[in-house]
Parts: structure tokens; C-alpha cells; sequence
């Protein structure tokens, strides 16, 4: 259900490039690659790279990296995917920045929100059981929203949620999924993400030297401008 969000928020155009921030073993580079992108993933875990090597074999570039310090050009790819990822990062703004950076059109963001009942849940079940969620740090959508807002500004930006209820007719057909809803839920327990990168300007002022002579040039064959520098006069 989660791809289907991805594809449904980040709405790629087949061929270009994503990168897939924290790709672990390579589910969401498959996601990427069965909608036709040009896939690159990026993990600190030489383990899990070695099972995404598996699943996705020389179709997706795989690369050994941190979050907050990506080893890409500015507006390298297309877009950027954080699937499940700011929760183990050491710094989720710093990884935000890094995921605008390199990407130049989309970036989709997906989380464990921090205020659903199934986080509370494993909130209260790490402080007795040791499991993948004891060293997670989670997030509610006003948090991230905020550190977006407080990088990129009032860019374009919109979330949905995935909130998973039970199939009333799993008695008679127990091989259909559970019945899946996407919309604005602020308890749901996953969220997705989509921000729109607006070109951004940097000006700077450009310093000019000018010596004590009189420069001379002629404009177009037709003129020729002397400028005084005692003065700053421009003679024609």
C-alpha cells in the first residue's frame, strides 16, 4: 500500500532518476524500478546493501552513505525518496536538507506517526523488549512539516495518511487484504509526504577593480566611450 502512495504522491515520470534515501533491502528501489526510474539507493549498512544487491540485482546503483551527508551533486536526481528512514537518522533536518538538495523536482517523505495508537504501542513495548523500534525516534506530521517549512519556506507541500481496517468479508474471502483507506488522519499510523522544490537564487555582489588610466572602448563601430576615473564621467 505504501507504493502505491509513493507512486500516487511523488507522480514520476518513467525515465527519470530517483534516489532512495536509507534503501535498506531494497523494496522501495523495486517499487522504483517497476514504475520505470532510473533508481539509485543509498544505506550506512553494508548488510543490507548486500540484500538489496539481491533483490534488485545491477538495476538500481547502490551506494554505502549517511543520510545527512549524501555523496551527490546539487540537483542530481529527479526525485528523492525518505521511506521509513528520518525514525533511525541522527539528525532528521539535516537529512531533510541533504534529500532537497539533490533533487531538483519531488520529494517524498514517509513515517510512523508519532501520535497513532500502534506507535504508542511500540513506545511502550521497547521500554521492556529490545526490537528494531528501540533506538527509533518518531515523528508527527506537525514536526516534519515544520522542519520543511523551516528549510525550504512556504514551498508546495501536501500528506496523506494510510489507516488499515479489517475486511468485513474475510470470512467469505479470506485471500482478499485488508481493506486499505488513504486520507488526512492525524492517528493513522503511516504518513506520506510530497514537496515540491521551487528554484531558489542565490545573489551576490560582484566586485569590480579599476585602475587610474583611461579606458577606451568602442561600442558597435560606432562610438567611442572614454571614462574618467577622477570623476567617474563617461565622455563619448
Amino acid at each position: 500500500m505504501m507504493n502505491r502512495l509513493m507512486a500516487r504522491m511523488l507522480e514520476p515520470l518513467r525515465g527519470e532518476s530517483v534516489l532512495d534515501i536509507g534503501c535498506g533491502t531494497g523494496l522501495g528501489a523495486a517499487a522504483f524500478l517497476e514504475m520505470g526510474l532510473h533508481v539509485s539507493g543509498l544505506d550506512p549498512s553494508a548488510d543490507m546493501l548486500d540484500i538489496a544487491a539481491k533483490n534488485v540485482g545491477n538495476r538500481a546503483d547502490l551506494h554505502r552513505g549517511v543520510a545527512e551527508d549524501l555523496p551527490f551533486e546539487d540537483n542530481h536526481f529527479t526525485y528523492a525518496a525518505i521511506v521509513n528512514t528520518l525514525e533511525y537518522v541522527e539528525d532528521p533536518q539535516k537529512t531533510l536538507e541533504e534529500a532537497f538538495r539533490v533533487a531538483k523536482d519531488r520529494v517524498f517523505i514517509s513515517f510512523l506517526n508519532r501520535h497513532s495508537p500502534l506507535v504508542s504501542g511500540i513506545r511502550a513495548q521497547r521500554v521492556f523488549i529490545r526490537n528494531i523500534y528501540s533506538d527509533a525516534r518518531f515523528l508527527s506530521v506537525w514536526e516534519v512539516k515544520r522542519m520543511i517549512r523551516g528549510l525550504l519556506g512556504d514551498v508546495p507541500l501536501s500528506w496523506r495518511s494510510i489507516s488499515r481496517f479489517p475486511n468485513p468479508m474475510g470470512v467469505i474471502r479470506r485471500e482478499r487484504p485488508p481493506l486499505h483507506l488513504i486520507c488526512k488522519f492525524p492517528l493513522s499510523p503511516f504518513i506520506g509526504m510530497s514537496v515540491s522544490l521551487v528554484p531558489r537564487y542565490k545573489t551576490r555582489p560582484l566586485r569590480l577593480k579599476c585602475g587610474t588610466k583611461v579606458f577606451q572602448s568602442t561600442l558597435t563601430g560606432l562610438a567611442c566611450a572614454q571614462w574618467r576615473p577622477h570623476d567617474g564621467s563617461i565622455a563619448l
